[in-house]
């Protein structure tokens, strides 16, 4: 009894240092990386404190085994992979794939701070004309390839596609590593990759059906197993 009793107040030590939050998390959780263990390799994704309702969200999802199984259903090579529609899971070969995820959205959180450098996991939103509040989908995601930009390059985005100015210290990033600015301020950034970028390349020269076939590998790239790891 007396040993029950020690490993029932261990327990509640061990709980207490670690409580669970009113959305299912632990507190813990909050300071771990997303492993994604891909059929390209791992992809090791630090998720940002500046989007807690997105942070939150993709954890939880990732702690449901929500995106084992999962494909990248649609890349575009200088541009992005993305996934997250668990309708891919059995997909038959040739099925367009992008309309499933959970029944709900999650609220725009849009940060001048964060911006479509390459290496960024952004939310996959409906157009304007049905969204113009730009929630993100409940699951859908994409990680940015991107390309690198010139200065004459980043004058057209602002001049014919964002119409207004980048910010000059994006802009350098934009000419040095690469990215998609003309998203920037229209999704919610919420996170980076700290390791796997060379996978998120490999993922994006992959052969697709091109735009007619909803821009799908023909050979199907799949996330095996997401997981929550301690950040290192």
């Amino acid at each position: 009894m007396n040993r029950l009793l020690a490993l029932a107040a261990l327990l509640l030590i061990i709980a207490s240092c670690n409580p669970r939050l009113s959305n299912g998390l632990h507190v813990n959780d909050l300071q771990k990386d997303v492993e994604l263990v891909t059929s390209k390799g791992k992809i090791v994704i630090r998720l940002s404190d500046s989007t807690p309702l997105h942070r939150d969200n993709f954890l939880r999802l990732v702690q449901q085994h929500y995106y084992d199984s999962i494909l990248f259903h649609r890349v575009i090579d200088h541009f992005m992979i993305q996934a997250g529609d668990p309708e891919s899971k059995r997909a038959k070969p040739g099925v367009e794939l992008g309309n499933g995820g959970p029944a709900y959205t999650v609220p725009a959180e849009i940060r001048a701070s964060l911006f479509h450098k390459k290496g960024v996991i952004a939310a996959a939103r409906t157009g304007d004309d049905v969204n113009p509040m730009k929630a993100s989908s409940g699951s859908q995601f994409y990680l940015v390839q991107g390309k690198r930009f010139t200065d004459a390059g980043l004058d057209s985005v602002e001049n014919f596609r964002l119409r207004r100015k980048l910010p000059a210290a994006h802009r350098e990033v934009y000419k040095t590593i690469g990215g998609t600015p003309h998203l920037d301020q229209n999704y919610t950034v919420f996170g980076e990759v700290i390791s796997g970028l060379s996978v998120i390349d490999s993922i994006a020269a992959v052969t697709t059906s091109g735009r007619a076939g909803g821009d799908r590998p023909l050979q199907d790239v799949r996330i095996l197993k997401a997981r929550l790891i301690k950040r290192k």
